[in-house]
């Protein structure tokens, strides 16, 4: 499929809503558990989300779109999440990103973005060069990625508990 960025609104605009349906209530062994060492709980990857609305997909667009002649991004934190989600519960992650992500799309929506803007490129620092429509791209499958990546996280909590069915569960092989 070739890129549209109304089809990509569909997915980012959806993202808030998949996670409140799945998440909103659950109980905490589904929220603060891992698939193992040095892997993310479910609630790692919302507060990893939350980082991205505030440093990543809007921030770098703004870049990507400046008249500056070197246009560098800023590299993500990975681990910010660790540091300031501390004294957070679910919930109040849940209704952080579904705000951020409202005023994110807002401000996308505002910038009327033309085919042209949508070639404009900065300088990644890890992989070169990147193009405003790749970015954008980008933010809808990273968004797919950590739908899928909260649900391995949730499924993995019952594989020992689905017994030999896991042979057909490929999600907790």
């Amino acid at each position: 499929m070739k890129f549209n960025l109304e089809k990509t609104k569909e997915i980012i605009e959806r993202t808030p809503s998949v996670l409140y349906a799945l998440l909103k209530g659950i109980s905490h062994d589904w929220i603060y558990n891992y698939e193992g060492e040095k892997t993310w709980r479910v609630f790692d990857v919302v507060g990893h989300l939350i980082v991205c609305e505030k440093t990543d997909f809007i921030p770098r667009a703004e870049i990507i779109l400046c008249d500056a002649k070197s246009k560098i991004l800023n590299p993500i934190d990975m681990r910010a999440q660790f540091e300031w989600d501390k004294h957070k519960n679910i919930s109040d992650l849940l209704k952080e990103f579904e705000q951020l992500r409202y005023e994110n799309i807002q401000k996308l929506s505002a910038m009327n973005l033309t085919e042209k803007d949508l070639q404009k490129t900065a300088i990644h620092p890890k992989i070169g060069e990147l193009s405003l429509r790749e970015l954008i791209a980008t933010w809808a499958v990273h968004d797919l990625n950590h739908i899928s990546q909260i649900v391995r996280v949730m499924a993995y909590q019952y594989k020992t508990e689905v017994g030999p069915l896991i042979q057909v569960l490929s999600i907790i092989k």
